[in-house]
């Protein structure tokens, strides 16, 4: 009878996938043994891969390029890295290896800008795109880095007001874009984004504000939809629609050369996970080039800004299964020794899902589960809802210690969670890895940060100094 965990994942899914693959009964990810690593540190434990960071820029680049090349496109192509995915030093560092550029969202963004420029990562050749709602310190700052020669600084106005703020703290002529409000899906509470300017605006505001101002040169127009790059009806309207009023501004405004069509790229969260990244780079660029002909329109400089894409499948986490509590004839609760809420907290906060897999204990007979938190919030748990299916995992046996790993959980999550903070019910934030591999395929592990002490937190709290 088939009644292994690893049968059970043979008869649903393809395995061994490139990432995942079985060595004895331990799960392998990218040829790491995650086992060695929870031997070596413990659990809980989060950890980045950093080559998968390299890795998707290059995937994302090789599409574009083979994309203009098949199109015949005349635009050149630049990888951004959406900053607000995760801040991170190490994570900046290996993403700029790749020859790629930088989009903010706030001001202390710049700052980072700043600290990667004194260490020579970034020059001014590099260009900061800066989105977001501007007001006082993110105005100073995107001003300070322009008046320092960083002119490949273009803030994307993101409302009536900005051209004047930034007007009177550059001292001298600069770029900016402008930012589109999309249509929300049907199925949103609200019609229109809140970022940006609306359609219909965006060209009398050209002409009321720009067209004259000499101190301004509009260089972009900035895209982007909420539910991210899909192949459905709903994205190919709204970028049939923003193509539009691209055309219509570069028929006023010639210095307009660059069509940013920001992030959104999905990443893999089960193992059943499908997504034609080819087919959709070529026909967005084969959309761009047709709209742009029928108007006789010069096409546009491709600009996006991956982030979840960047870095999401370089994160892990493992935890172990301290123990089950059967709740009644159908539920069997694994408990995790860490919490959903304060590690993972999309699961609790959007439903998202992860790649959940165990890494350990693949040969042994399994059982239908659900996964339960520390904390004492009736939310604290990861079950059937995020993972899309009832999750299965090899029985819990209180003399085998089960580990469970959540992989691609590398954008966001340090961040919402408030990395280095107070978390829910006191539970301390896990040490944290950084993984390596060198051209001969030797690896090497850090760590980055220990595990939070009860110190930490009483610091924060005001109990101790």
């Amino acid at each position: 009878m088939n009644t292994k965990y690893i049968d059970l994942i043979n008869q649903t899914f393809d395995f061994p996938q490139p990432e995942f693959k079985l060595e004895g009964k331990e799960l392998m990810f990218h040829d790491i043994d995650l086992m060695q690593l929870v031997e070596t540190y413990g659990a809980p434990l989060k950890f980045t891969y950093l080559p998968q960071i390299s890795n998707n820029i290059q995937r994302a680049k090789g599409w574009f390029d083979k994309a203009l090349k098949n199109n015949d496109y005349k635009g050149k192509y630049s990888y951004c890295y959406c900053t607000k995915s995760s801040h991170f030093k190490h994570v900046l560092h290996e993403a700029l290896k790749n020859d790629i550029h930088i989009e903010t969202s706030s001001a202390f963004d710049i700052d980072i800008v700043e600290n990667l420029k004194k260490e020579g990562k970034i020059t001014n050749d590099t260009y900061v795109i800066s989105n977001g709602f501007k007001r006082a310190q993110y105005v100073t700052n995107i001003a300070r880095l322009i008046n320092n020669g960083h002119n490949n600084c273009i803030p994307i106005i993101d409302n009536y007001e900005e051209i004047d703020l930034l007007s009177q703290e550059i001292d001298g002529n600069f770029n900016i874009g402008i930012r589109i409000a999309s249509e929300e899906e049907p199925k949103f509470e609200f019609y229109t984004s809140r970022l940006g300017i609306g359609y219909k605006n965006i060209v009398p505001f050209y002409k009321n504000q720009i067209k004259d101002n000499k101190k301004v040169t509009l260089k972009m127009l900035h895209f982007f939809i909420n539910t991210g790059i899909r192949d459905n009806a709903y994205y190919w309207n709204e970028l049939s629609k923003c193509l539009k009023v691209y055309t219509n501004l570069k028929k006023i405004c010639p210095s307009l050369d660059s069509l940013n069509i920001g992030g959104g790229f999905p990443i893999k969260n089960s193992l059943a996970f499908e997504f034609d990244y080819e087919y959709m780079v070529d026909e967005i660029i084969n959309q761009i080039k047709l709209v742009c002909e029928e108007e006789g329109v010069d096409v546009p400089n491709i600009f996006t800004e991956f982030g979840s894409f960047t870095v999401g499948e370089s994160g892990g986490a493992i935890y172990e299964v301290l123990y089950q509590k059967q709740q009644n004839d159908r539920e069997k609760w694994n408990m995790i020794n860490s919490s959903f809420i304060t590690t993972l907290p999309d699961t609790w906060a959007i439903n998202k899902r992860f790649v959940m897999l165990p890494v350990n204990r693949w040969h042994d007979t399994y059982e239908r589960v659900l996964l339960g938190g520390l904390t004492c919030d009736s939310d604290d748990y990861y079950n059937s809802e995020q993972h899309m299916n009832a999750i299965y995992l090899p029985k819990y046996n209180k003399d085998k210690p089960l580990y469970i790993g959540f992989f691609n959980i590398g954008a966001y999550q340090e961040t919402i969670g408030g990395f280095g903070g107070l978390q829910h019910c006191l539970i301390p934030s896990p040490k944290h890895i950084l993984i390596d591999k060198d051209a001969n395929g030797t690896v090497t592990t850090k760590l980055f940060s220990e595990q939070q002490k009860s110190e930490d937190l009483l610091k924060i709290l005001g109990y101790a100094n």
